[in-house]
């Protein structure tokens, strides 16, 4: 068997993550986010996918709709799984058989970070626990990502959860939408799954930073709900110190005013001026005389008049007008973007926030862009998002030094496989470096 951590390049080297070795073998959003956000700062991630090795995959993301459909390749891809899946490397691998669960501790062996988001129990069952994991490599830094955790009560860790169900159990649907009688408003993307993403990666690399230090690795327990349930600023505070228990507000604010949703000619605004200073000097640009309102406390007592002002200067003017007069008196007017403006605002365009790459079924696609910026090594997108095993050949040959006999055998017995487009022999190395507007 070769070093394990020999230095096999099978990505480019870029970012400030160049050289961390990233296993994912996470599924619907949130565990499979985090590898995502690793990746497009340099980290090579290799994405573990069980059978079966085609449709309906492990993963609903791969054929989780709208599907696009590559002219060339032949196939169809979820748009979801082009936008993050893109920069990882793909191995078909069935952990529940013996052999399959040898070849997944070799890819531990080479691996810094290992990202998995299965119910809780599951891979100890399949003899893949955090000890076994450390066995074969003791450096180790494990992120387990779940729905409500790894410990507490058993009738709560066995339960499905999903983004929804997250905002729910968090306490963050309680705040959002218009007060009762109308409903909670969820939020329009699955934002705790993408935002529970972002915390795994970044309690993945400080587990990484940790091991460097220590030489040991340690795993870590990320809930969903838990990570929107720290996020909401003092919520907790309030409830034990004041017994306060907030409810929704619309798109207004409990504790900030004026800092609201208004309709102007041609669409919609916001305006926020919630401090002394700023709200100076709204009222100065929208020609508001009553300073008693100067004063915070009067404000959020008494919400009518201002609102009032401020609606009726919004609804004669429109959203361009707003927003320069928002420059002009250095106050914060922004309207409301769809994606549809966005696509050509030049501050986006400037920033390079819009992206093009090959995907290797769908084809040439545009789609977000890297943030945050980092000067020196910044991030990039070098691949499409790879069909499912589309890596196999270089992954087992290159990084673990399988022989093509031994590889024959895994395919011959299922323990690996693939699904490669109809036509993947013209779109299989797809992965061009990205092409800025």
């Amino acid at each position: 068997m070769p070093d394990p951590r020999a230095p096999q390049e099978l990505v480019p080297p870029y970012g400030p993550l160049a050289g961390v070795r990233v296993l994912e073998s996470a599924r619907f959003v949130a565990g499979p986010w985090a590898a995502t956000y690793l990746g497009e700062f340099g980290a090579t991630v290799l994405r573990v996918e069980g059978p079966p090795f085609g449709p309906p995959y492990a993963d609903p993301t791969r054929t989780l709709a709208p599907l696009l459909r590559g002219r060339a390749s032949g196939g169809t891809v979820s748009e979801s799984w082009v936008q993050y899946g893109r920069n990882k490397l793909s191995v078909g691998l069935d952990v529940r058989l013996p052999k399959g669960r040898e070849v997944f501790l070799d890819l531990l062996r080479t691996s810094d970070i290992w990202i998995e988001s299965s119910r809780p129990g599951t891979f100890d069952r399949l003899g893949l626990s955090d000890e076994e994991a450390w066995s074969a490599n003791p450096k180790l830094t494990i992120v387990h990502v779940s729905g409500y955790g790894r410990t507490g009560r058993p009738e709560r860790i066995a339960s499905p959860s999903y983004d929804l169900t997250a905002q729910a159990y968090s306490g963050y649907l309680s705040l959002q939408g218009e007060p009762d009688p109308q409903p909670p408003m969820r939020a329009g993307t699955a934002l705790n799954d993408t935002v529970t993403g972002l915390a795994s990666a970044t309690a993945g690399l400080m587990g990484y930073v940790n091991a460097q230090r220590t030489g040991r690795g340690q795993s870590v327990d990320v809930a969903q709900y838990e990570i929107f349930f720290v996020l909401l600023e003092n919520l907790a505070l309030d409830y034990f110190q004041r017994g306060a228990i907030r409810g929704r507000h619309g798109s207004s604010h409990p504790r900030l005013h004026p800092y609201d949703v208004h309709r102007a000619r041609d669409g919609w605004v916001v305006v926020a001026a919630p401090t002394p200073e700023a709200f100076r000097r709204l009222r100065q640009a929208i020609g508001f005389t009553d300073d008693r309102f100067d004063e915070t406390s009067v404000r959020l007592g008494e919400r009518g008049p201002v609102d009032r002002a401020v609606a009726r200067f919004c609804q004669d003017r429109s959203c361009d007008e707003l927003e320069a007069l928002g420059r002009q008196h250095d106050l914060a007017i922004e309207r409301v973007r769809t994606i549809a403006d966005l696509a050509s605002d030049p501050h986006y365009l400037a920033r390079q926030m819009f992206l093009d790459w090959e995907d290797p079924v769908a084809g040439p696609v545009r789609g977000a862009g890297i943030a945050p910026k980092f000067s020196a090594t910044p991030g990039q997108v070098w691949r499409g998002a790879p069909w499912l095993g589309q890596d196999n050949e270089r992954v087992f040959r290159e990084l673990l030094g399988y022989s093509p006999e031994r590889l024959e055998s895994l395919r011959r017995e299922q323990v690996i496989g693939e699904d490669p487009p109809p036509n993947a022999g013209t779109t299989a190395g797809a992965s061009a470096a990205p092409t800025h507007p």
